[in-house]
């Protein structure tokens, strides 16, 4: 019997650390006005198996947070503020949803008695999220890069890790990790300055790649794996940066040369096509298509008299088959939206994994859209070739880099949108139709904190099926102990 006491009295205790009774607050009175939250999680749309959602009111006065859902409602007292669920009651309440909506309603202790706030909501997709993203933590800056290194977070938990730090390698520069079809088992990153080359890891064999040879302008950049794993598309560009004294984009990084090229996995050879390669244009950002026949970049006519006309360099998004038997290229470039008779620039080209849809960033002009507070995401229905902006995805600010999740229902990508400074994921959902709902910021346990204290931007967010196992000591000692392997030019 004392057992049963006991365990009685463990279960009480339980309940009450996690929340108030339904009978701890009655709300006396209700207002109109929405609270303010941060992170703004209303009205979003989630994945069943994201991490709990904690967020802060951001106001005074003691709070509690009543949510109802289709197994009767539960309440959360507030911690300075902060929202937190345990990680049982949120995965139950997530499941009890699954294909339905829980509504929140945030209630503030003012003169006495509870105030209920507007409520809002928080629909919950039956679609899942990959398990895993990773991106660079990078800090703000233009030219110096002393701590970075790429990372990788579990979406199901708040726990992130290290792929790979440049600590290990006299803090070098760390960039472009990619992997072919959000599989770690194939994944890339080069590393510049000391110790430099392309990291290529397959099925745990690592190996350091000296990419630059006498037929391209610089060592391989910009990656995009063939859905085949056997290839992998890169630009190559000569690059070059200005910065502005008066100016809300403060710096514009351009290229003065650029190609795409495609590197063959297994023959280490590079292999382009004059229409990729042109003496006339700009070529950069590839991304094949999901069935891997396809190769979409960016072109723009070139311009002479850079830096000067920097502002004239405007992308339009093109299209060329690819043969994967034989590596070889289509005789046309299609463009597939001209940017250019709209004043605009196209960079970063993203095709769903169902291949219905197309995600690009289009600014005024340049390549380089993380500086252009006017850069928006825009989406081209494949079937019907529309192009349309992503209006429930846009903000005032920078929207940049972005990915697809593998069953295309999710998006994430790159925004300034909280204080204009530092870049920070955001994720999306996207309908069967490809309409997309409004995004929220990646969770964390104390999201206020954290992103307040959080002096890195967020770079390059891709999803990934699973973690990266590969030890970062072992690439280590590849990148410092290895000379290189050489790549070459496939001569037709």
């Amino acid at each position: 019997m004392e057992y049963i006491y006991r365990y009685i009295k463990i279960l009480i205790t339980a309940f009450c650390c996690l929340s108030c009774s339904n009978t701890d607050i009655q709300i006396t009175k209700n207002v109109e006005e929405s609270p303010e939250i941060f992170p703004d999680y209303k009205d979003v749309t989630i994945p069943y198996n994201i991490v709990p959602l904690n967020f802060s009111y951001v106001g005074e006065g003691d709070v509690c947070l009543i949510i109802s859902g289709k197994h009767g409602e539960l309440q959360i007292k507030g911690k300075d503020g902060l929202f937190s669920f345990q990680n049982s009651t949120w995965r139950k309440l997530m499941q009890e949803n699954k294909g339905d909506s829980i509504k929140l309603t945030v209630a503030v202790y003012i003169n006495k008695e509870w105030v209920g706030c507007k409520p809002f909501f928080i629909k919950v997709s039956t679609d899942p999220i990959d398990p895993y993203i990773s991106y660079r933590l990078i800090p703000p800056g233009y030219e110096g890069w002393k701590d970075m290194g790429i990372y990788q977070r579990d979406l199901e938990t708040f726990e992130e890790t290290s792929i790979f730090e440049n600590k290990l390698t006299n803090h070098n520069c760390v960039n472009c990790h990619a992997y072919c079809e959000r599989d770690p088992s194939k994944m890339m990153f080069h590393v510049r300055a000391e110790f430099d080359g392309t990291v290529l890891i397959q099925d745990e064999v690592i190996e350091k790649l000296n990419t630059k040879t006498d037929s391209t302008v610089s060592t391989l950049v910009y990656p995009y794996w063939h859905p085949s794993g056997k290839y992998i598309a890169f630009s190559v560009n000569k690059t070059m940066q200005n910065f502005f004294n008066h100016h809300p984009n403060r710096i514009e990084v351009y290229d003065v040369e650029s190609d795409v090229v495609v590197y063959n996995v297994q023959t280490r050879q590079i292999s382009y096509s004059s229409l990729t390669k042109s003496a006339n244009s700009f070529e950069t950002f590839p991304a094949f298509s999901p069935d891997g026949r396809s190769l979409y970049f960016c072109s723009a006519p070139k311009v002479d008299s850079l830096p000067l006309k920097y502002d004239l360099v405007r992308y339009n998004l093109c299209r060329i088959t690819f043969n994967p038997e034989d590596m070889s290229f289509g005789s046309k470039v299609d463009t597939l939206y001209n940017a250019q008779l709209h004043q605009k620039s196209v960079s970063f080209p993203r095709v769903s994994p169902d291949g219905k849809n197309l995600v690009f960033t289009l600014h005024n002009w340049g390549n380089f859209s993380i500086w252009h507070k006017e850069a928006d995401l825009w989406k081209v229905n494949l079937q019907t070739e529309e192009v349309v902006p992503l209006a429930e995805v846009n903000s005032d600010d920078v929207e940049s880099y972005h990915s697809w999740s593998s069953n295309s229902r999710w998006l994430i990508f790159s925004s300034r949108r909280t204080n204009g400074l530092y870049t920070r994921p955001f994720i999306a959902y996207v309908d069967e139709k490809g309409e997309t709902c409004k995004p929220f910021l990646l969770p964390q346990n104390n999201p206020l904190v954290y992103y307040k204290q959080l002096m890195f931007s967020y770079n390059i967010p891709e999803f990934m099926i699973r973690k990266v196992e590969t030890s970062k000591y072992k690439i280590k000692n590849v990148l410092r102990e290895s000379k290189g392997i050489n790549v070459t030019v496939k001569r037709n």
